[in-house]
Protein backbone atom coordinates (compact mmCIF):
# COMPACT_ATOMS: atom_id res chain seq x y z
CA UNK A 1 0.00 0.00 0.00
CA UNK A 2 2.76 2.41 0.95
CA UNK A 3 4.57 1.84 -2.36
CA UNK A 4 1.42 2.70 -4.35
CA UNK A 5 0.91 5.99 -2.52
CA UNK A 6 4.56 6.97 -2.98
CA UNK A 7 4.29 6.19 -6.70
CA UNK A 8 1.05 8.19 -6.93
CA UNK A 9 2.61 11.23 -5.23
CA UNK A 10 5.80 11.00 -7.31
CA UNK A 11 3.83 10.73 -10.56
CA UNK A 12 1.63 13.67 -9.59
CA UNK A 13 4.73 15.72 -8.69
CA UNK A 14 6.46 14.99 -12.00
CA UNK A 15 3.32 15.92 -13.96
CA UNK A 16 2.92 19.12 -11.90
CA UNK A 17 6.54 20.08 -12.54
CA UNK A 18 6.21 19.37 -16.28
CA UNK A 19 3.01 21.40 -16.56
CA UNK A 20 4.41 24.37 -14.61
CA UNK A 21 7.76 24.32 -16.45
CA UNK A 22 6.15 24.14 -19.91
CA UNK A 23 3.75 26.94 -19.03
CA UNK A 24 6.41 29.22 -17.60
CA UNK A 25 8.89 28.53 -20.40
CA UNK A 26 6.30 29.65 -22.93
CA UNK A 27 4.44 32.23 -20.83
CA UNK A 28 3.96 34.69 -23.68
CA UNK A 29 1.83 32.14 -25.55
CA UNK A 30 0.08 31.00 -22.38
CA UNK A 31 -1.39 34.11 -20.83
CA UNK A 32 -2.85 36.43 -23.43
CA UNK A 33 -6.27 36.76 -25.03
CA UNK A 34 -5.26 34.26 -27.70
CA UNK A 35 -3.79 31.39 -25.74
CA UNK A 36 -1.67 28.53 -26.95
CA UNK A 37 -0.62 26.83 -23.69
CA UNK A 38 1.43 23.83 -24.80
CA UNK A 39 1.26 22.37 -21.30
CA UNK A 40 -2.45 21.71 -21.89
CA UNK A 41 -1.46 18.78 -24.13
CA UNK A 42 -0.68 17.00 -20.85
CA UNK A 43 -4.40 17.06 -20.04
CA UNK A 44 -4.72 13.66 -21.75
CA UNK A 45 -2.69 12.05 -18.94
CA UNK A 46 -5.61 11.57 -16.51
CA UNK A 47 -6.99 8.99 -18.96
CA UNK A 48 -3.93 6.89 -18.06
CA UNK A 49 -3.43 7.68 -14.38
CA UNK A 50 -5.50 9.40 -11.68
CA UNK A 51 -2.24 10.89 -10.36
CA UNK A 52 -2.42 13.32 -13.26
CA UNK A 53 -5.50 14.97 -11.72
CA UNK A 54 -3.70 16.61 -8.78
CA UNK A 55 -0.53 16.88 -10.88
CA UNK A 56 -2.19 19.04 -13.53
CA UNK A 57 -4.16 21.13 -11.02
CA UNK A 58 -1.09 21.81 -8.88
CA UNK A 59 1.09 22.49 -11.93
CA UNK A 60 -1.46 24.98 -13.21
CA UNK A 61 -1.72 26.66 -9.81
CA UNK A 62 2.08 26.93 -9.51
CA UNK A 63 2.40 28.43 -13.01
CA UNK A 64 -0.38 30.90 -12.31
CA UNK A 65 1.08 31.84 -8.91
CA UNK A 66 4.39 32.58 -10.61
CA UNK A 67 2.95 34.58 -13.49
CA UNK A 68 -0.74 35.22 -13.10
CA UNK A 69 -3.30 36.85 -10.87
CA UNK A 70 -5.13 35.37 -7.90
CA UNK A 71 -8.23 34.98 -10.08
CA UNK A 72 -6.18 32.91 -12.52
CA UNK A 73 -4.70 30.86 -9.68
CA UNK A 74 -8.20 29.98 -8.43
CA UNK A 75 -10.29 29.76 -11.58
CA UNK A 76 -7.60 28.72 -14.06
CA UNK A 77 -6.65 25.88 -11.74
CA UNK A 78 -10.33 25.02 -11.32
CA UNK A 79 -10.74 24.78 -15.11
CA UNK A 80 -7.73 22.45 -15.27
CA UNK A 81 -8.99 20.37 -12.34
CA UNK A 82 -12.46 19.95 -13.88
CA UNK A 83 -10.92 19.05 -17.24
CA UNK A 84 -8.57 16.52 -15.62
CA UNK A 85 -11.37 14.82 -13.68
CA UNK A 86 -13.51 14.67 -16.82
CA UNK A 87 -10.67 13.26 -18.95
CA UNK A 88 -10.03 10.66 -16.23
CA UNK A 89 -13.69 9.62 -16.21
CA UNK A 90 -13.80 9.42 -20.01
CA UNK A 91 -10.58 7.39 -20.06
CA UNK A 92 -11.91 5.06 -17.40
CA UNK A 93 -15.22 4.59 -19.22
CA UNK A 94 -13.42 3.87 -22.49
CA UNK A 95 -10.80 1.67 -20.79
CA UNK A 96 -7.82 3.79 -21.81
CA UNK A 97 -4.43 2.54 -20.63
CA UNK A 98 -5.56 -0.99 -19.79
CA UNK A 99 -2.89 -2.67 -21.96
CA UNK A 100 -5.52 -3.55 -24.51
CA UNK A 101 -3.57 -2.37 -27.52
CA UNK A 102 -5.01 0.36 -29.69
CA UNK A 103 -7.04 3.26 -28.37
CA UNK A 104 -10.63 3.43 -29.52
CA UNK A 105 -11.72 6.22 -31.84
CA UNK A 106 -14.03 7.38 -29.05
CA UNK A 107 -11.12 7.73 -26.63
CA UNK A 108 -9.04 9.63 -29.16
CA UNK A 109 -11.93 11.99 -29.89
CA UNK A 110 -13.25 12.50 -26.35
CA UNK A 111 -10.29 12.47 -23.91
CA UNK A 112 -8.84 15.80 -25.19
CA UNK A 113 -12.26 17.51 -25.25
CA UNK A 114 -12.77 18.50 -21.55
CA UNK A 115 -9.85 20.97 -21.44
CA UNK A 116 -11.24 22.68 -24.54
CA UNK A 117 -14.73 22.99 -23.05
CA UNK A 118 -13.80 24.01 -19.49
CA UNK A 119 -11.16 26.51 -20.56
CA UNK A 120 -13.43 28.07 -23.19
CA UNK A 121 -16.14 28.48 -20.53
CA UNK A 122 -14.02 29.67 -17.58
CA UNK A 123 -10.89 31.44 -18.88
CA UNK A 124 -12.71 34.30 -20.67
CA UNK A 125 -13.91 35.47 -17.24
CA UNK A 126 -10.35 35.19 -15.91
CA UNK A 127 -9.06 37.31 -18.79
CA UNK A 128 -11.81 39.87 -18.38
CA UNK A 129 -11.89 40.21 -14.59
CA UNK A 130 -8.44 38.98 -13.61
CA UNK A 131 -6.29 40.62 -16.24
CA UNK A 132 -8.52 43.53 -17.23
CA UNK A 133 -8.78 42.58 -20.90
CA UNK A 134 -12.11 44.37 -21.30
CA UNK A 135 -12.06 45.13 -25.01
CA UNK A 136 -11.13 43.70 -28.37
CA UNK A 137 -10.98 45.48 -31.71
CA UNK A 138 -12.58 48.53 -30.10
CA UNK A 139 -15.54 46.56 -28.68
CA UNK A 140 -16.14 46.95 -24.98
CA UNK A 141 -19.47 45.19 -24.36
CA UNK A 142 -18.99 42.49 -21.75
CA UNK A 143 -20.92 39.79 -23.63
CA UNK A 144 -19.11 40.44 -26.91
CA UNK A 145 -15.69 40.48 -25.26
CA UNK A 146 -16.38 37.27 -23.30
CA UNK A 147 -17.68 35.56 -26.44
CA UNK A 148 -14.55 36.60 -28.35
CA UNK A 149 -12.29 35.23 -25.58
CA UNK A 150 -14.31 32.02 -25.43
CA UNK A 151 -13.67 31.62 -29.14
CA UNK A 152 -9.95 32.44 -29.00
CA UNK A 153 -9.24 30.40 -25.87
CA UNK A 154 -11.34 27.51 -27.18
CA UNK A 155 -9.55 27.49 -30.54
CA UNK A 156 -6.14 27.61 -28.84
CA UNK A 157 -7.12 24.74 -26.56
CA UNK A 158 -8.55 22.80 -29.48
CA UNK A 159 -5.29 23.16 -31.38
CA UNK A 160 -3.09 22.16 -28.46
CA UNK A 161 -5.26 19.35 -27.09
CA UNK A 162 -5.92 17.72 -30.44
CA UNK A 163 -2.84 18.54 -32.54
CA UNK A 164 -0.38 17.84 -29.70
CA UNK A 165 -2.53 15.91 -27.22
CA UNK A 166 -3.59 13.11 -29.55
CA UNK A 167 -0.03 12.21 -30.66
CA UNK A 168 1.00 12.36 -26.99
CA UNK A 169 -1.93 10.10 -26.10
CA UNK A 170 -0.93 7.60 -28.79
CA UNK A 171 2.71 7.68 -27.63
CA UNK A 172 1.80 7.17 -23.96
CA UNK A 173 -0.55 4.34 -24.91
CA UNK A 174 2.16 2.68 -27.01
CA UNK A 175 4.74 2.94 -24.22
CA UNK A 176 2.19 1.82 -21.64
CA UNK A 177 1.43 -1.30 -23.72
CA UNK A 178 5.13 -2.34 -23.63
CA UNK A 179 5.97 -1.41 -20.08
CA UNK A 180 4.04 -0.15 -17.10
CA UNK A 181 4.48 3.60 -17.44
CA UNK A 182 1.66 4.44 -15.05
Amino acid sequence: MKNKSVRFIATAAVIAALYAALTMALWTTSSLQIQFRLSEALCILPAFTPAAIPGLAIGCAVANILGGTWIDVVFGSLATLLAAVSSYLIGRALKVGRKEGRLSVGAIALVPLPPVVFNALIIPFVLYYGYGFTEFLGHTGTAAVLAFYALTVGLGELAVCYVLGIPLMLLVNSINNRTQLF
